[in-house]
């Protein structure tokens, strides 16, 4: 099917890793989507996620380095030779969201899509992206969403309405993965709980 990351201009592989490099040489924390997912699945005594849309995987390798299971799925090739490359002990899947039930058994404590993944898959894809991690998650299992609020892009609305669908129930949403409130921003983070 195809996605909007692939259409951009963005560095891929090495090269985008290299953003993440600078920030932590310069002292800046660069696990903060780890640092929520964690703590969600010590609430809920879970361990095993699925990194959906891991691209370089700087959350899945980092998450796997707590001691979770973790499994990294994208669509982009030349993201995931780089997580690879880094963590070749990690179970990386190379494949579209909209099919990813076709490519991974098992069920899923967690399900996040950090990195803005929500607004880079194709477009009119986004139910069918739910659809296919819901179907992933364990019963109680938490899909968590950070992306960014574009004009004229996904709206919490309609991606409210699409986890709905989808049989997710909203549970929680912050303005940053730091858990600060969301008060309307352009930014928005989010939890659904697959319901049973």
């Amino acid at each position: 099917m195809g996605s909007r990351w692939q259409d951009t201009g963005a560095p891929r592989g090495d090269d985008y890793d290299t953003r993440w490099q600078k920030l932590a040489a310069a002292g800046e924390s660069i696990h903060g989507e780890a640092d929520l997912i964690e703590s969600l699945l010590r609430e809920t005594g879970g361990r095993r996620v699925l990194d959906a849309g891991c691209g370089t995987g700087r959350v899945a390798i980092e998450l796997a380095a707590r001691g979770f299971s973790v499994v990294g799925i994208d669509l982009d090739e030349d993201m995931l030779a780089t997580a690879r490359a880094k963590a070749p002990e990690l179970h990386w899947v190379h494949a579209d969201l909209a099919e990813a039930s076709d490519h991974l058994n098992g069920e899923f404590d967690v399900v996040a899509l950090p990195g803005n993944v929500m607004i880079f898959v194709a477009v009119g894809s986004e139910g069918r992206v739910l659809e296919q991690l819901s179907s992933l998650l364990a019963p109680d299992g938490l899909l968590v969403a950070g992306f960014s609020l574009q004009p004229d892009g996904l709206t919490l609305e309609q991606y409210d309405r699409l986890a709905e669908t989808a049989g997710l129930r909203k549970v929680n949403r912050w303005a940053t993965w730091d858990r600060q409130p969301y008060d309307g921003g352009n930014y928005a983070v989010s939890v659904h709980r697959r319901l049973t």
